[in-house]
């Protein structure tokens, strides 16, 4: 009976999820051989441990290829051991999508544990990641979670990859989607052929509202939008939200964008100002309004927006 007990309490350790005080955390299965940690939706902070994307592995016949490993070293540790529940064979491959901090800082766990492993990224965050972008990040991520990034090292990747470019890993393709700027300038989108995913990074979300900083454009990422769902890929993996289909995944946040752009038009031609905008059109928004981030992002989106068209 002992035995069995150790047995037992064997496999309920190898498959017990990630604990954080915001939740439990593991991967689940969205695709053949594709795997995703959906993360939580609010911002980084102490109670998340500064973990709040969509870290997603593609097994191939020898090992794995990793998307969005996460935000910090600790973040990243802890991806490793949920990684190692779902497969103990290697990460051959790591893609970042773009430069934001809480996507990519946990290339430092990664390239730790797998020190010849080539990490791929848009040519512009390979140039702003090795300047004062990475570092920026890091001290970010630090003052967020209250000191849970400290031992955050910049691990750059080092291996560019541009629009319509594929890749080869292990027999298994995968193509690079860049149309920028859309929620940065440094932009890939990842699709692996054989499964028809696509992993959106932060062009994609779910029930969350992102920052459009100075890097990006919302009609980028209107066009964005427009092309992905032209790829009719089975899955689509958000950067931040459940994944799932077109439907799920891209409809909802394209609409919002484009009653954004729509109501913002509308405005700028009655001369209004973005704040008076912002009032006459926000009971419109009302399906939005429980998205994390709307009351944060809704008025700062209606000045980026209302920016873009003035200088059409």
């Amino acid at each position: 009976m002992k035995y069995a007990g150790l047995i037992l309490c064997l496999v309920w350790t190898q498959t017990t999820a990630w604990e954080l005080p915001v939740g439990s955390f593991s991967f689940e299965k969205v695709n053949d051989g594709v795997y995703v940690m959906h993360g939580p939706l609010t911002e980084p902070n102490k109670q998340n441990h500064g973990f709040m994307n969509n870290p997603a592995i593609v097994e191939t016949s020898n090992g794995l290829v990793l998307i969005d490993p996460g935000s910090t070293y600790q973040v990243g540790k802890n991806v490793l051991a949920e990684i190692e529940k779902i497969s103990q064979k290697p990460i051959l491959a790591v893609f970042n999508t773009h430069i934001h901090g809480d996507h990519w800082l946990a290339n430092h766990a990664i390239s730790e544990k797998y020190p010849d492993v080539k990490i791929y990224g848009h040519p512009a965050m390979i140039e702003q990641a090795t300047g004062d972008e990475g570092a920026r990040w890091v001290r970010i991520m630090d003052q967020l979670t209250s000191g849970m990034a400290k031992d955050t090292k910049v691990v750059v990747p080092k291996n560019k990859i541009v629009h319509q470019q594929v890749i080869n890993i292990d027999g298994e393709a995968f193509k690079a989607h860049s149309i920028v700027p859309a929620h940065t300038d440094t932009d890939i989108m990842l699709e692996h052929i054989g499964s028809k995913t696509v992993f959106l990074g932060d062009n994609g979300f779910v029930r969350r509202l992102g920052r459009f900083d100075d890097s990006s454009s919302i009609l980028g990422s209107i066009k964005v939008l427009d092309y992905v769902s032209a790829l009719n890929a089975k899955v689509y993996v958000p950067g931040h939200g459940k994944s799932g289909k077109k439907n799920k995944v891209i409809t909802p946040f394209k609409s919002y964008l484009k009653m954004l752009k729509a109501n913002v038009q509308k405005g700028f031609d009655d001369d209004l100002a973005d704040y008076e905008i912002k009032d006459a059109a926000v009971k419109g928004f009302a399906k939005f309004r429980r998205w994390s981030g709307f009351t944060e992002q809704f008025g700062r989106h209606i000045s980026k927006m209302y920016l873009e068209i003035e200088e059409l």
